[in-house]
Parts: structure tokens; C-alpha cells; sequence
């Protein structure tokens, strides 16, 4: 386990060796002493927090759950920085799930998550509590890792699957770190931009606007935190000027680009989640352009 350092604070972090067997997630091991109050910043994924430790991280000012126990969140969590997290003896897995696959391994749809944060004991029952004693047992982290992806694994499918064409946009999107032309998703899909809108929606849990935008900030942010000059981040991030780079950073987070790049949420993420470049998006067959058969209209 390699430790990070935020403050007088030592993280133990983690990651696998091997990629996860379900297309779209990604998982980080975390071991805290003392977790000081930290700004939750948003991430464009569906993160599961598998708490196993003796204590329990405390969430203030998330909707929906504030204490204890293994929980998800959806896409977009913390805007504003209206959310923090404090804790003492923390030990977790965390898993992002891309919301192309989050409801299929979750079982509900990331809209029906409505920014809030949900206990994974509602969603999975006795299944999370199982899962929890036996990362709490397990000899090392890569057994845990193991074990959380043989769950997932055995989850795939529990949910219905996105439409190709809502996962073909959002990996359109997420390839192009939230620069694609959005407007132009649904003539490519061959759909109309009320359809793609409204799958989009209901089934990723925000629309493709709201996605881009939220993207484009993850890349800049973490880039910020590497070191670059607001300037050139907002230049090559695709935003219109340093000024607009600065509106959107204190919309997502509450804090200029300067506090940000020293946000330990983002920091630590090169030694958590290394390579964690954007996706290729999949070739779109001939087939799905045209659409399923039977599903025509908005």
C-alpha cells in the first residue's frame, strides 16, 4: 500500500493489478487514520463506497444519507461544495462505474439516484452486508479487489442495459473530455434530439449537455491539480476564456481553480486510478444509426 500525504494526513491507497472484468468500472483501496474534513468535488461517474473498516466516513451536507455504512452516489455529487466527508479508522473500496453500466450492475437507473446519496444496503439488502464482512476478513487488498469484482461481475445484468445509442453518445463525450458537438450526437445516432435527450436522461441520470460540462471539468480540474496555469487549462480545455474556466470551477466545487489544484479529492487520483485517460468511444454499427426496430420516434 503506498501513502499520500494531504496535511498532516497519511493515506494508505491502493489499486488492482488487473482491470476490472466488467467494462466501465474502475476501483481504488483507501486506508485513513484520520480523514480530515474533505471537499467532495464532482466525478461524471456513479461511485459505490464499500466501507469496511472500523469506523465510517460521515457525509455533511449530502442529500439523501449522511452517516455511516456503504453507499452510491451518482454523477455530479458535491456541486457547489456543498458536500464534505470526516471520519476516523476509514477503510474502503471505492468503485466508479461508468452510468453506462451503473444500473446494469446497481439495478436501478443513475436518474433514479437524483443527485442523492443512497445506502447500498437499500439497493442490495443482505448482499451488502455480505460483501462488507468479507472485505473486513480478507488477507490483503488485492483479495478485496478480487472479491468486488467477482460481486460486480455476478451483478452485470441486474439492471436492464443502456440503449447503444445513449452509451455511443456518452462515450462520444467522454472521449472527447467533454468537447464533442452535442447538438450534432443525435443526427450521428440518427435519432431525433428529443429522443437522444430524453434516453439520455432517463437512463445516464443528467442530459448530454449537463455530461459534457461536467467532463470538461473533471479534465480540467485534474490538470489543474498537475500544475498547469489557468490559462492554459481554460485555452485547451475548450472553454472561452480564463474567466469562464473560473465560473464553472466555483460552480462545481465552491473554490477559485487555485484552491482546487490542492484539493486532496483530485490529487490523489494519479496514484488511486493511474492512466486514467478517456475512453475510446465504440464504433456505432449500421444497425444501431438507423435505430432499433419497433422504437421509432421521441
Amino acid at each position: 500500500m503506498r501513502t499520500f500525504m494531504h496535511g498532516p494526513a497519511a493515506w494508505g491507497v491502493e489499486s488492482p493489478r488487473r482491470p476490472s472484468r466488467v467494462a466501465g468500472v474502475t476501483m481504488a483501496g483507501f486506508r485513513v487514520r484520520d480523514l480530515d474534513t474533505l471537499r467532495m468535488v464532482p466525478h461524471p461517474a456513479v461511485t459505490v463506497v464499500l466501507n469496511f473498516g472500523d469506523g465510517s466516513p460521515v457525509l455533511d451536507g449530502a442529500p439523501g444519507h449522511g452517516r455511516g455504512g456503504s453507499i452510491v452516489a451518482g454523477p455530479g455529487l458535491g456541486a457547489a461544495g456543498a458536500v464534505r466527508v470526516r471520519g476516523e479508522n476509514v477503510a474502503c473500496v471505492q468503485v466508479r462505474l461508468s452510468p453506462v453500466v451503473a444500473g446494469a450492475v446497481l439495478g436501478v437507473s443513475p436518474a433514479e439516484l437524483d443527485g442523492a446519496v443512497v445506502p447500498l444496503d437499500d439497493l442490495w439488502g443482505a448482499e451488502a452486508s455480505r460483501i462488507r464482512e468479507r472485505l473486513g476478513e480478507a488477507a490483503s487488498w488485492q483479495e478485496r479487489f478480487a472479491l468486488t469484482d467477482e460481486l460486480l461481475a455476478r451483478r452485470d445484468g441486474a439492471g436492464p442495459p443502456v440503449d447503444p445509442e445513449v452509451a455511443w453518445a456518452w462515450h462520444r463525450i467522454a472521449a472527447g473530455r467533454g468537447r464533442a458537438r452535442v447538438d450534432g450526437l443525435a443526427a450521428e445516432v440518427g435519432w431525433s434530439r428529443k429522443r437522444l435527450w430524453s434516453r439520455f436522461r432517463s437512463q445516464l441520470g443528467l442530459p448530454p449537455k449537463q455530461a459534457a460540462k461536467l467532463v470538461r471539468f473533471d479534465h480540467a480540474a485534474h490538470r489543474l491539480v498537475a500544475g498547469e496555469s489557468p490559462a492554459q487549462v481554460a485555452a485547451d480545455a475548450g472553454y472561452v476564456d480564463q474567466s469562464h474556466l473560473h465560473r464553472d470551477v466555483l460552480a462545481y466545487t465552491g473554490a477559485t481553480p487555485a484552491t482546487v489544484a490542492g484539493e486532496a479529492f483530485l490529487a490523489v487520483d494519479d496514484l488511486a486510478w493511474p492512466g486514467h485517460a478517456a475512453p475510446r468511444p465504440p464504433a456505432l454499427t449500421r444497425a444501431a444509426r438507423r435505430g432499433p426496430p419497433g422504437r421509432a420516434g421521441p
